[in-house]
């Protein structure tokens, strides 16, 4: 086989994966369709936590007991990563072991010490979202490996004791390009959003409760509406995850793969390799629908609040222990979750 021809199967490979976890504004880029890959340099590389040592299973695809992955999905509806806000991100944890994607979201309101920043205008403080916003070009406050993508993990790491190995930023632009190559994915609502002020008949603002039918801008909307808050908009996040991984696996789906290569040619923001999308790629063969599964801190950690911040002014925040959000990231790292939430210290 053609060096070409691998490279070329790698990055089916990673645009199958990442179309699995594509959450509002998440996807894949960094290669050339035809040509070499050329990934900026690899963020984080932490060790193997405690848990995951006690099993006796190899992994397989040659790939690590697991990877780590950061989602980021951007606000911009601009064809580039120059600026823009993180509108969502995700941990996504690969199991090579026993072969299954769980996914962990963090909100954006929460305010946190972002590291490396403060000698532009004293900030050592923000909103997470504003991590990625700083690193990135338009800003440029982050020295380190990773621009934007590399702020926002290490800031997640340093709050929050997260792992981070790699990282997928994708636009709107490019999420809609993709569902719509895809040809639309099926969502099934437990409850209709309904964004409209009083008055408007706007359809795009309402979504019916039940099973439907999205397009592109359709699925991009009702990622972004959130009438009843963050937290319930995660979980619509979470349903349209599931729906785009539903479709990815689908036979019907690999003629296109070619297509999807093209949507997201330049498009995205990330750091993997050929090295890495090809495990994936085995890897995405052997996970089940089934096994891919998203998990959540508990909504009662959340209380809303405002601080006074130098940047942003008196502005709305997530009040929640960070103590407590860390010892939740311990169990997901080390590839398990509460089935009951933690009694607080």
């Amino acid at each position: 086989m053609s060096r070409n021809k691998r490279i070329f199967l790698s990055v089916l490979a990673g645009i199958g994966l990442l179309a699995l976890v594509l959450v509002p504004v998440l996807g894949f880029a960094g290669f050339n369709v035809l040509g070499k890959a050329t990934p900026t340099a690899s963020l984080l590389k932490t060790a193997e936590p405690p848990g995951l040592g006690t099993t006796t299973a190899a992994p397989v695809c040659g790939g690590p007991s697991s990877m780590f992955i950061l989602l980021i999905g951007s606000d911009t509806r601009a064809d580039d990563y120059y600026a823009g806000l993180s509108d969502s991100m995700r941990i996504v944890r690969v199991d090579f072991v026993h072969p299954s994607l769980v996914f962990l979201t963090f909100q954006r309101d929460l305010y946190v010490e972002i590291p490396g920043v403060s000698s532009h205008a004293g900030i050592t403080h923000g909103k997470l979202n504003q991590a990625y916003l700083y690193g990135n070009p338009g800003f440029g406050y982050y020295k380190g490996v990773g621009q934007g993508p590399g702020l926002l993990a290490a800031t997640l790491q340093q709050n929050f004791g997260t792992r981070v190995d790699h990282y997928v930023a994708v636009n709107l632009n490019t999420f809609v390009r993709v569902v719509d190559t895809l040809g639309g994915i099926d969502v099934n609502l437990p409850n209709a959003v309904d964004a409209r002020s009083p008055g408007s008949h706007n359809p795009d603002l309402y979504f019916p409760a039940g099973q439907q039918h999205l397009d592109g801008n359709r699925a991009m909307l009702l990622a972004r509406l959130r009438p009843d808050g963050d937290l319930e908009r995660s979980a619509r996040q979470d349903l349209i995850l599931k729906a785009l991984a539903a479709k990815v696996l689908s036979p019907k789906s690999l003629p296109q793969m070619p297509k999807l290569v093209e949507a997201f040619y330049n498009s995205v923001q990330t750091d993997l390799g050929a090295d890495a999308l090809a495990k994936l790629l085995c890897l995405g063969s052997m996970i089940d629908s089934q096994n891919i599964k998203s998990v959540d801190f508990p909504p009662a950690l959340f209380k809303p609040s405002r601080v006074q911040d130098p940047v942003l002014g008196y502005t709305f925040i997530w009040d929640v222990d960070f103590k407590m959000l860390r010892a939740y990231v311990q169990y997901f790292n080390n590839g398990t979750w509460p089935e009951t939430p933690l009694a607080t210290p």
